[in-house]
């Protein structure tokens, strides 16, 4: 296209010499109808070439829909592990496949800034590159921000070292870690990515306040072969209660006073400020977005290590059938302080799971009838 358009540049420059003296010039005649079937080949290269585009995004949001699912279907496992079950919840496929999209879809920009050059050089009335290269742009812009959104994930929820490692509960004033992992392999190396994590960032949800310590805030660093990825290891946090400003000079703050055991949501969320190729975003999982808590568990702070026995009593979430996305981070909080009901045998499966986890078996079909029967006595 570039070729086509470098000939028809020259030859214009050459040929097109308009004035009246040459109205009547048979040979100038013909070297506009020259000039004109090489302007119908360059607007028809052009049209084609945009319609190629149109397709690989075509394509792309149909890649991009498949990954999406094939996301869900990891977060899941991901959940389920934390509840104690044996399944595997590498990313190592997905994030092959997150990347080659990634790519695909920055080369399709640098094209789509080039024929924007190409335009600015030459241009003509109902020229395609005019009217669809904004459109296109703004297309592959929105697939690369929700391709990048979605492949910002936390990799290891947060967690405490033994003898109490179960993800989702935490002690205060006790040591966790966590780590995020960016799946898209693409990254500016002249530009510092930083990520941070933060604890109920979208405000107060009705219960304590904290605040983390020691360092929240690091530098998404590639590892040294291509397979280690963009991860960011948070190490060696604490969560410290704040301290209530209404209570009056000299008197204890909330942190100093007694602690009660009680269960808490707080939602821990990680940052990312991306920057590749002029597209500069900032990543956050999980979120405002509405899907975030159907499949990241809030972790829950323990204050005393009587809820640190082992088994710890972690509360069992039992993933249920999929729910009514709400739009607000409040009302998805509100559906873990308050569950609907699970069936018997999604609860008998995650009660398995947890024996297994800390006995090395699962539970059998006698044992889950004697529970059943404790619970809901003889049928």
């Amino acid at each position: 296209l570039e070729d086509l358009q470098d000939a028809f540049h020259f030859s214009f420059n050459v040929h097109y010499l308009p004035g009246e003296h040459r109205t009547n010039d048979p040979q100038y005649a013909q070297q506009l109808q020259a000039l004109e079937a090489k302007l119908q080949i360059l607007d028809r290269q052009r049209r084609e070439v945009l319609a190629q585009m149109q397709q690989l995004l075509g394509r792309s949001e149909t890649l991009r829909d498949f990954l999406q699912q094939e996301l869900g279907a990891w977060q899941e496992r991901q959940q389920q592990a934390c509840l104690g079950a044996p399944v595997d919840p590498r990313l190592h496929l997905l994030e092959t496949w997150f990347t080659e999209l990634g790519q695909g879809l920055f080369q399709l920009l640098q094209l789509l800034r080039a024929l924007g050059d190409l335009r600015q050089k030459v241009t003509y009335e109902r020229d395609p590159l005019k009217a669809e290269t904004p459109l296109l742009e703004r297309r592959l812009l929105e697939l690369l921000t929700y391709l990048l959104q979605r492949a910002f994930v936390v990799e290891q929820q947060p967690s405490m070292p033994n003898p109490c490692k179960r993800p989702l509960v935490l002690r205060t004033a006790s040591k966790f870690s966590a780590r995020a992992r960016l799946l898209v392999r693409l990254h500016d190396r002249n530009h510092r990515m930083e990520a941070k994590i933060h604890i109920d960032r979208s405000g107060p949800l009705g219960f304590r306040k904290f605040n983390i310590l020691t360092s929240s805030s690091k530098t998404l660093l590639a590892g040294d072969s291509p397979q280690d990825g963009l991860v960011c290891d948070f190490q060696y946090l604490t969560l410290k209660e704040q301290k209530d400003s209404r209570s009056g000079k000299g008197s204890k703050g909330a942190s100093e006073g007694p602690l009660v055991v009680t269960e808490e949501l707080h939602l821990i969320t990680f940052t990312l400020a991306y920057a590749y190729c002029g597209l500069k975003l900032e990543l956050e999982v999980p979120g405002p977005c509405p899907c975030a808590l159907s499949f990241l568990l809030p972790p829950v702070p323990a204050p005393s290590w009587s809820q640190c026995t082992s088994p710890p009593p972690a509360p069992v979430h039992v993933p249920v059938p999929p729910r009514p996305r709400s739009p607000h981070l409040l009302q998805q909080l509100q559906f873990f302080s308050a569950p609907p009901p699970a069936p018997w045998p999604r609860l008998a499966e995650v009660l398995s799971w947890q024996f297994e986890s800390v006995a090395e078996r699962g539970l059998s079909r006698e044992h889950l009838l004697m529970l059943a029967e404790k619970l809901f006595g003889k049928a």
